[in-house]
């Protein structure tokens, strides 16, 4: 592997998407979870699409932690996470197919709560009632739904109910009753919800996950308490962040660094070293305004090179320029003491590459990233212009093969986020990873 380098003043670590998902963080956790003793998936569900790559084998993570992919260290599911019961045990199941080792090493929180099938009946059925304007981009998941009854708490399970019959099936049965009327009311739905199905599917969905349930919050601080390295694992970005992004366009978690603490249950003051992951460009899947988004061959020539079609729904991802007024933002609201930038590579071949450093409203410059997505979606890009290159720079093995354009764009990109960066990826293999900045983290 060309990048090398010891963490071991970095303490407890957190990788966090600074654009709108799908940066590469699953790479860089893969990386990094070496040199740590736990991997830990804090927000999202089944919603979120890692990808690592070891050799000719792609693995596409779902909802088990990319550190799983390390047989020495443990994974755990946290509190924060949707989990869809039916998509974790094939997901499991696919793994140990595939020769990864799962048993002692994968831990789910019995705290997290169970996406349901009435979950995503209704994310599909609200979705397909929105018109194009109002479309939020779900993926039909139950995500949303799923939090929405963790929030409204009388219609909501938590996977520690799986393992109490009594208790499962009382509960399934009062809240299929009540979607039976809502989904009745809201859409029209006709097809009734069969509670008695729905637990035994459940039930037996929850036997073969029970060796890994446990109370992962006391497993956390236990292990933080005894010396042992935790690395946190955001899932989607922090644009995506349901309190902190472009809302309404977002997911339905805290998927910035915010909520590594809540979404885990250790204290805020645990992590020492954030990593903000962003593509040397940015990508958006979904509705939403993008202002830098480019749909001309530019943006087509970077969606090919840089295979921009989403791990989790395939659907082609929307294309555009580095947006650094919105990286610095979310790297300010995170914390971000370091920067990972992947897909360098991608924009090899473009004689000339533009960097938005600021936004426009009504011909007055932005001072902060805007709140609302209206005055969002008004914005008009401000540009500074960059010289391309055309080298292959996927075979590089450090920073001194990558030709003084690419350099010079790493090093503006560092400057007009405001962070150091440490870390250039060149390739999606672990060995294509270039070491960008021998510093420890700037905050450490």
């Amino acid at each position: 592997m060309a990048c090398e380098f010891d963490t071991s003043s970095w303490g407890h670590a957190c990788i966090v998407g600074l654009q709108w998902g799908d940066e590469g963080k699953g790479k860089i956790v893969d990386l990094l979870t070496e040199q740590y003793d736990l991997a830990v998936r804090y927000n999202g569900g089944a919603n979120a699409g890692h990808t690592v790559r070891i050799g000719r084998e792609r693995f596409a993570l779902h909802l088990v932690p990319s550190g799983i992919l390390r047989p020495n260290v443990i994974a755990v599911i946290g509190t924060g996470v949707a989990v869809d019961p039916e998509v974790l045990a094939g997901e499991i199941e696919g793994l140990r197919g595939r020769g990864v080792r799962i048993d002692q090493n994968l831990r789910i929180s019995d705290r997290a709560h169970v996406v349901m099938p009435y979950h995503k009946m209704e994310d599909s059925l609200s979705e397909s009632a929105s018109d194009g304007a109002d479309k939020i981009g779900t993926t039909a998941r139950g995500i949303g739904p799923c939090y929405a009854d963790k929030m409204y708490r009388g219609t909501a399970i938590r996977v520690g109910d799986l393992y109490k019959p009594d208790v499962f099936r009382q509960k399934l049965a009062s809240i299929v009753q009540k979607k039976n009327i809502l989904l009745k009311a809201l859409f029209g739905c006709e097809k009734v919800l069969d509670a008695d199905a729905m637990y035994a599917q459940y039930t037996g969905l929850a036997a073969s996950l029970r060796p890994f349930i446990c109370d992962t919050t006391a497993l956390l601080n236990e292990a933080i308490q005894d010396g042992k390295r935790v690395l946190f694992e955001a899932a989607q970005g922090t644009l995506l962040d349901v309190d902190h992004g472009t809302f309404p366009f977002v997911t339905s978690s805290n998927a910035s660094a915010c909520g590594y603490a809540a979404g885990a249950g250790v204290s805020p003051r645990t992590v020492k070293t954030i990593i903000g992951v962003v593509k040397a460009y940015t990508t958006r899947v979904g509705g939403g305004p993008f202002p830098t988004e480019l749909r001309d061959d530019t943006g087509q020539y970077i969606r090919d090179r840089g295979h921009e079609y989403g791990t989790t729904t395939g659907r082609p991802r929307r294309c555009g320029w580095f947006d650094a007024f919105l990286a610095r933002y979310s790297a300010v609201l995170c914390g971000a003491t370091n920067l990972a930038v992947m897909h360098l590579d991608t924009l090899g071949g473009l004689d000339e590459l533009k960097m938005c450093v600021g936004y426009e409203v009504q011909g007055k410059r932005l001072r902060h990233f805007p709140s609302q997505v209206e005055d969002l979606q008004a914005a008009k890009p401000v540009y500074e212009t960059l010289e391309g290159w055309h080298e292959d720079i996927s075979e590089a093995t450090s920073m001194d093969d990558v030709p003084a354009p690419a350099r010079r764009y790493v090093a503006r990109l560092e400057q007009a986020v405001g962070v150091p960066v440490m870390i250039v990826s060149v390739g999606p293999e672990r060995r294509q990873t270039l070491l960008a900045s021998t510093a420890a983290p700037s905050r450490a």
